[in-house]
């Protein structure tokens, strides 16, 4: 991949995660307290589209500069002093940066065993190895992403009931889970035993 692509795909990636959470912040707040139709005047197919995009590679650029640094940590300082705001802000903007940001959370892709002869399984993502709770150190968070939906399920599973996969997959397996199984990536690994 070339440098410019690699450095438009960075700064897609990087608008997105400064975007998203204020946005689906402001849109929830928004929705809530106009729910009226029909605001934005006329609607042309696909310029909306492009328009997202377009503010998403420009966010993401800028997102890089010190002086758009600090003025998203004095949005931020805004947003966690309103109760409800920070309810939705902050949970969505670490949920947007567990698959896009710089510290991505789903990088440990498993099998978790759900019945004890590991006959049926499903794809989940490591999130926390340590949960810190007394008498319960063999137990692992992971994360079962929901299929063809953002959603899904946190369980804590015993640490011998999950097998890993390669990690660097965790892109391609990820894909497989929220497709329903129909995206496979070129190819996934075998599990390793």
């Amino acid at each position: 991949m070339s440098a410019f692509f690699q450095w438009l795909l960075k700064s897609f990636l990087k608008g997105l995660l400064l975007v998203v959470p204020l946005t689906v912040t402001a849109w929830v707040f928004y929705y809530v307290f106009m729910r009226i139709d029909g605001l934005l005047g006329i609607r042309i197919p696909g310029v909306g589209f492009l328009v997202t995009l377009a503010l998403m590679v420009v966010v993401g650029a800028l997102g890089s500069l010190f002086l758009v640094d600090r003025a998203v940590a004095y949005i931020e300082h805004l947003v966690s002093r309103v109760p409800l705001a920070k309810l939705v802000y902050f949970p969505l903007k670490d949920f947007v940066g567990a698959f896009v940001g710089e510290k991505k959370s789903f990088r440990k892709p498993v099998l978790v065993a759900l019945e004890t002869d590991a006959s049926l399984k499903v794809v989940g993502f490591v999130t926390a190895e340590d949960l810190g709770i007394a008498g319960h150190a063999d137990l692992v968070a992971v994360y079962l992403p929901l299929s063809y939906s953002i959603a899904g399920h946190l369980i804590l599973v015993p640490r011998e009931r999950i097998t890993l996969l390669p990690p660097e997959e965790s892109a391609r397996w990820l894909a497989f889970a929220v497709s329903g199984g129909i995206s496979r990536g070129t190819e996934l690994s075998r599990p390793s035993h």
